[in-house]
C-alpha cells in the first residue's frame, strides 16, 4: 500500500509528460500529413509515393519504421551538442526532428496503412495503442488543468475577436 502511495505522483507525472507528447503528435499529425501530401503532388515524389503505396505489408513495415532510425543519429547530434553547453541549438535540432519526422512518418502511415493493417498482429497493436491513446487523452481533458487551459483560450479568443471588431469599426 506505501509502494502505491509513492508512485502515485510519478505514474501522474509520467502519464501528464506522456500525454503531452501525444497531444503533439495529435496537433501536428493532421497538418503535416497535409503538408506532406501537397509536396508528394511534385512529379519525383508522387511516382515514389504510388512506389510505397503498393509495397507488400513486410516492406511497408521497413518504410513506415526507416525515419525513426535515420533520425536516430540527429538527435544523438542534439544530445552531444546540449553535453556541450549549446542546449539552445541542441533543443532546436530536436524540436526540428520532432516536427519532421512526425510528418515523414504522418504520410508513410497513410500510404502504407492498408498494407501494414492486413498484418493481423499490427492491426491488434494499432486497435490497443489507438484505444489507450484514447484513455490518456480522455483523462487529461478532464482534468482541471486541461479545462482551465481552454476557457483561458476561449477568453483570449474572445477578446481578440472583440478588438479586431472594435478596431475595424
Amino acid at each position: 500500500m506505501l509502494l502505491k502511495t509513492l508512485f502515485k505522483p510519478l505514474r501522474w507525472a509520467f502519464r501528464l509528460v506522456l500525454a503531452l507528447l501525444i497531444l503533439f503528435e495529435e496537433w501536428g499529425w493532421a497538418p503535416l500529413q497535409r503538408a506532406m501530401a501537397w509536396l508528394g503532388q511534385l512529379p519525383v515524389l508522387r511516382q515514389l509515393e504510388a512506389l510505397i503505396k503498393r509495397l507488400p505489408p513486410y516492406a511497408a513495415l521497413v518504410v513506415f519504421f526507416l525515419p525513426g532510425l535515420l533520425l536516430l543519429p540527429v538527435k544523438l547530434f542534439a544530445v552531444w551538442l546540449i553535453s556541450l553547453g549549446r542546449a539552445g541549438l541542441g533543443l532546436a535540432v530536436i524540436v526540428l526532428a520532432k516536427v519532421i519526422g512526425t510528418a515523414i512518418v504522418a504520410r508513410l502511415f497513410a500510404l502504407t496503412q492498408p498494407a501494414l493493417m492486413s498484418l493481423p498482429w499490427f492491426a491488434r497493436l494499432y486497435a490497443r495503442w489507438t484505444a489507450w491513446k484514447e484513455q490518456l487523452l480522455a483523462w487529461v481533458r478532464a482534468s482541471s488543468a486541461w479545462r482551465l487551459a481552454r476557457a483561458i483560450r476561449l477568453r483570449v479568443r474572445r477578446a481578440v475577436k472583440r478588438m479586431f471588431a472594435s478596431g475595424a469599426a
